[in-house]
């Protein structure tokens, strides 16, 4: 069996291990971070589209706005560390801006996208070393050794994936960033801002059901690579914020009392029953400064949107 393979087969283990650990829980879950196979990312490539989901759009907005002044700040010759970074278009903006950028290490759970956008890197940045790692970034992973020096290393984490995180969690995870970079290394962050609930609920809410279908692709995807049995037809989506959180909350809700099978296990859901698929927090700046604080970083600059719905920060670790 070849690495690849066995790659193949280890994280075929993750999955099946997390999800019924998962569903055994009280009350269920379902790890956010699998919604990314391929159907599932060509799906969030569509929702970042959508009229009511403004956090890619504004993110980006920001990045053209700005990215002259964040290039500038990251500084010259840097190691950006891309972290789940998808098809890389807020990267490509990114790395057009910087001044003579070293290397470049994008880290991705899918390894059909990361292949795909590196390749599309090369042939973009033909003096830019480009060291792709597929790997899941919660976990430790292994940085490659680069050949091309670089003046420091800067975490890119666009987004506002640490959104998923818990408070806890969050900082505990923005602890191994400041490992991971070092001193004088840099971390440049996409944050969702609080905002009207209504916004909120609109972007996971869209009157497309594009993100219904990428919720319940999760289900589809347990039936394909598990074996299991879940009619999706009788799962509905469901998301909420949460005010007194600062979170979204979103579910899949069983419609009826029903059974399901994966493999040699059974699990019994009753009608109203909920799974919960993902938290996206909403943060303040000077919450989320805070936060970032706690772990390590010291706060050096936001940039935002005029109607301050989201953010993106640049933190260093102070030598």
């Amino acid at each position: 069996m070849n690495d690849k393979s066995t790659a193949t087969e280890s994280a075929k283990k993750v999955f099946r291990d997390e999800v019924l650990a998962g569903l055994a829980r009280s009350p269920r879950q379902l790890p956010c971070k699998f919604f990314y196979d391929e159907p599932g990312a060509h799906l969030f490539r569509q929702i970042c589209e959508l009229p009511e989901y403004y956090v890619t759009r504004t993110e980006i907005k920001i990045l053209r706005l700005h990215g002259a002044e964040i290039a500038a700040v990251l500084g010259p010759q840097i190691e950006l560390i891309g972290l789940g970074t998808g098809a890389g278009t807020k990267t490509q903006i990114l790395l057009q801006e910087l001044d003579r950028p070293a290397v470049y290490v994008p880290i991705d759970i899918s390894r059909e996208q990361l292949e795909k956008s590196s390749e599309r890197f090369r042939k973009m940045f033909p003096n830019l070393q480009i060291l792709p790692v597929a790997a899941d970034y919660l976990e430790p992973f292994e940085l490659p050794l680069p050949r091309h020096l670089s003046s420091r290393s800067v975490v890119y984490f666009p987004g506002s994936t640490i959104g998923n995180f818990e408070p806890e969690a969050a900082t505990e995870f923005l602890s191994r960033l400041v490992e991971l970079v070092g001193e004088g290394g840099g971390l440049l962050i996409g944050i969702d801002l609080q905002k009207d609930r209504h916004v909120i609920e609109a972007a996971y809410n869209d009157n497309a059901g594009v993100t219904a279908k990428f919720n319940k692709n999760l289900l589809a995807r347990i039936n394909r690579e598990l074996g299991a049995d879940f009619d999706l037809g009788r799962w509905q989506h469901y998301a909420i914020y949460n005010p007194a959180e600062g979170r979204i909350e979103i579910y899949l809700m069983s419609e009826t009392d029903q059974c399901v099978r994966i493999g040699d296990q059974t699990f019994q859901f009753r009608g109203g029953e909920k799974i919960l698929t993902e938290y996206s927090y909403k943060h303040t700046i000077g919450g989320f400064t805070m936060l970032a604080r706690q772990a390590g970083f010291e706060f050096q600059q936001v940039w935002t949107d005029d109607q301050r719905w989201f953010g993106v920060f640049y933190f260093i670790v102070a030598n």
